[in-house]
């Protein structure tokens, strides 16, 4: 695939709108949980250039490197937290919105490990990764070779 043209030049005002939310998103949320979060959504939208980032960057944070591996399969495994197994449940549900509608049961979990500012923030989370996966799939951003930030 050959990429197709940078968003952020051809669009600075809209980039630095999307920047100003990633800026919150990293100043309110768990960083950990944050990794987590943007790993997942990226995997499910099949972006590789932000799975690649946020793999990286996860590995550098220092998440555990099952956590890492079993995070496709993180409902059968066990080294996930109740707070964690919450917030992805809710990232998967946002994230496929169209088809999952954001059951109820996701949004009671969430409630039960966050508060309403947290629950509202890990979903600006959620909608940020969502944004960034689609701009690079849709100009087909290829992962730079690059050392975690």
């Amino acid at each position: 695939m050959a990429h197709r043209l940078d968003h952020g030049k051809a669009s600075p005002e809209g980039y630095r709108a999307m920047l100003a939310l990633e800026t919150h998103c990293r100043n309110t949320v768990d960083p950990a949980l944050l990794h987590l979060v943007k790993l997942r959504a990226s995997q499910i939208n099949g972006c590789a250039y932000c799975i690649d980032m946020h793999w990286r960057d996860a590995r550098t944070a220092g998440i555990p490197e099952n956590c890492l591996y079993g995070l496709e399969a993180w409902r059968e495994c066990p080294w996930y937290t109740d707070r964690e197994r919450a917030a992805l449940g809710w990232t998967e549900a946002v994230t496929l919105v169209a088809s999952s509608r954001v059951p109820d049961d996701d949004y009671e979990a969430m409630r039960a490990h966050f508060d309403d500012k947290s629950v509202v923030d890990i979903t600006w989370a959620v909608i940020a990764i969502n944004a960034w996966n689609r701009l690079s799939i849709a100009f087909r951003s290829e992962p730079p070779t690059r050392a975690p930030r």
